[in-house]
């Protein structure tokens, strides 16, 4: 599907509205880099194909951009997603998010955002990290009945591989560029997730909550396709 957009020197924008029936998830457009045409145009081109679609770091600016319009955008700040969506979707699981510490929320709002947008039914637990590890004990049993759990964890790293020791379903290790000098950037956490002997656990780029997200409805629907009710 080809989007032409008023910028000449920018490339073209290829839709890929059938991801939805390929893979049970709706395609996320990338806001970092496009113009404002391209993104104008994109929105046109979804709202005229009735086509569901999530904008990932969105910028307040490029929101108000295309938030007006039949659907308008939804648009949070924390976890820098818009979506324009036609219809609901069927919830089709049921994951959790936690963060080891508060300066974690907005990548995992952001993984627990796109989850939600394809239909998952998410519970979080923020600020639950190892320096108080008796916060994440409390919790635990909320976790018994999600499909996927994803830890969000800056600094050391440490709470995904804590959280995939006392959990049975899989753990995806979110790791983010918080902390400081010798975290550099969230290279620490993530080594830390990668050396990890826990069981279960999977492990996604820096401040990727977009793709952990998208893991865990994937990994805790088990093959169902989304649907809109």
């Amino acid at each position: 599907m080809n989007t032409k957009n008023d910028d000449a020197n920018a490339p073209e924008v290829r839709l890929d509205i059938s991801r939805a029936v390929r893979k049970g998830i709706g395609e996320v457009v990338y806001c970092p880099g496009k113009s404002d045409g391209q993104l104008i145009s994109i929105a046109e081109e979804l709202r005229s194909k009735r086509a569901s679609m999530a904008f990932s770091r969105m910028t307040p600016p490029q929101a108000e951009l295309i938030r007006d319009g039949e659907p308008p955008l939804v648009y949070d700040s924390v976890s820098r997603l818009g979506y324009i969506r036609f219809g609901v979707p069927s919830e089709s699981c049921a994951i959790a998010v936690l963060t080891a510490g508060s300066s974690d929320v907005p990548a995992a709002e952001e993984a627990a955002g796109i989850a939600e947008f394809n239909g998952a039914r998410v519970k979080k637990f923020f600020d639950v990290g190892v320096a108080g590890l008796h916060r994440l004990l409390e919790i635990v049993p909320e976790l018994a009945d999600v499909g996927a759990v994803i830890v969000a964890a800056g600094m050391d790293g440490a709470l995904p591989s804590v959280v995939a020791g006392l959990v049975p379903c899989i753990v995806i290790g979110l790791p983010t560029s918080v902390g400081y000098g010798a975290a550099k950037g969230g290279y620490a956490a993530l080594n830390s997730m990668l050396s990890s002997c826990s069981p279960g656990l999977v492990v996604v780029n820096i401040d990727n909550g977009v793709g952990a997200g998208l893991s865990a409805v994937i990994a805790a629907r088990k093959g169902k396709i989304l649907e809109l009710e």
